[in-house]
């Protein structure tokens, strides 16, 4: 079967503040039962975030981030066998967590946020998901302007792969992943999604983090997303997941794991009955 099945990257927010899962996993504890749970449900990947990117997000030290991070990588990779990912914005906390074991960096700011991000990266074998960003969250949404999103879009994740190749990270170890909910509004956010196909100019793999955002809740509930609980955004997400997956996708960013999973086994069933 020519169809391939996405990644699926399960998110582990270490934070107190993260819109979603903000203080459920604080402690080392309920961070390694997560992590177990998720990798029982499918997960591939194991994505761990110390700082919140949610609108609005206070930014806090490299100290407290890694003290966040750190110890989880390091239990994930002595009790689990899964790829394990660091989702930080900063180049000092990526090389530690490298260090703690982690296999793929996942910076939603595609290196613009520190500008050594890439030099961290390149001695190592880490993959490096790059993300398209035009500020941190306190500015983001002032940013949203775009004559055309997703040719925008394109173009400038294309100038930070650039500058990630000229760093010295080849381009067989760049995913890059849209920015959904980044620097876009709620209308700009449906139309990446669908002209999604316009990555393919990049020629790289593809990451799509839709899960739980507030472009999936207005969709539910444009007087009220904020009313749209998680069970809601979860199953809405699966939904986005099954139609994106006509498109090839290399992984796909999700906070409940299990919903995308059967999602993802419904297509494959069909796809497969379709290619008898």
């Amino acid at each position: 079967m020519s169809w391939q099945k996405p990644k699926v990257m399960g998110v582990i927010n270490v934070t107190p503040d993260s819109f979603s899962d903000g203080g459920q996993f604080l402690s080392l504890e309920n961070a390694l039962e997560q992590a177990k749970l998720l990798v029982s449900q499918g997960a591939e990947i194991l994505d761990v975030g110390g700082e919140s990117t949610r609108p609005g997000a206070g930014r806090i030290t490299i100290q407290e981030e890694q003290a966040r991070v750190l110890p989880v990588i390091n239990a994930i990779k002595k009790e689990l066998s899964v790829l394990v990912s660091i989702d930080t914005l900063n180049s000092e906390t990526a090389r530690r967590a490298i260090e703690a074991g982690a296999d793929i960096v996942n910076d939603v700011s595609g290196g613009l946020a520190d500008p050594a991000m890439s030099l961290a990266i390149a001695p190592t074998n880490c993959l490096y998901v790059l993300g398209h960003w035009r500020g941190f969250s306190d500015v983001m949404d002032e940013r949203a302007q775009y004559s055309d999103v997703a040719r925008e879009v394109v173009a400038e994740l294309a100038e930070q792969v650039s500058m990630a190749v000229a760093s010295g990270i080849s381009r067989d170890r760049i995913i890059v992943d849209p920015g959904l909910g980044f620097a876009k509004d709620m209308q700009q956010n449906w139309d990446l999604v669908a002209r999604l196909d316009e990555l393919k100019k990049l020629e790289l793999p593809i990451l799509v983090g839709a899960s739980r955002k507030r472009f999936i809740a207005h969709a539910l509930d444009k007087e009220n997303p904020q009313s749209v609980d998680h069970a809601r955004r979860d199953v809405a997400t699966a939904v986005l997941t099954a139609l994106l997956l006509q498109r090839k996708l290399w992984g796909v960013r999700v906070h409940n794991v299990q919903t995308t999973v059967d999602a993802i086994s419904v297509v494959a069933a069909l796809k497969e009955a379709e290619d008898k």
